[in-house]
């Protein structure tokens, strides 16, 4: 059965030691030893980034709501809203409680990328109240 795995989002950077710099230092991801002129690949658990250098094209803010590439589920959103805003993260969208369910916040890249990082509301709860909730990733609730 084909299965797959290890997906990483591919994105398309006007500066890449900067933007590098950006991922380690403001969001805390670790680079990866793959050597590539041209690239950069990084990761944060299970999150995995090539970053290409495209010193001529159009910056990603400029393509509007395209510069939206990742949906990132978060276990303690509140805490990593405060470890990358606290390294100078620029977040164009306020910590706040959705009506779909889900604790969220919107982070700009250096580049003009968004990330929108949340935690469903369900799990912030079921913390609270001393159990800790998970994604159906086969781990059990405890």
């Amino acid at each position: 059965m084909v299965r797959m795995v290890q997906p990483r989002s591919v994105l398309a950077v006007r500066d890449l030691r900067e933007s590098a710099r950006f991922y380690r230092d403001v969001l805390g991801f670790t680079v990866d030893p793959i050597e590539a002129p041209g690239w950069s690949f990084l990761s944060r658990d299970s999150i995995r980034l090539m970053l290409g250098e495209c010193p001529e094209e159009v910056d990603a803010e400029a393509t509007g709501n395209h510069s939206w590439f990742l949906h990132v589920m978060v276990e303690e959103v509140d805490e990593l809203h405060d470890e990358i805003q606290a390294r100078g993260a620029d977040i164009v969208v306020a910590l706040g409680d959705r009506s779909h369910g889900h604790r969220e916040f919107v982070v700009r890249t250096n580049d003009g990328h968004r990330i929108l990082f949340g935690e469903p509301l369900e799990w912030i709860r079921g913390r609270e109240g001393g159990m800790r909730s998970r994604m159906s990733t086969g781990l059990e609730a405890e």
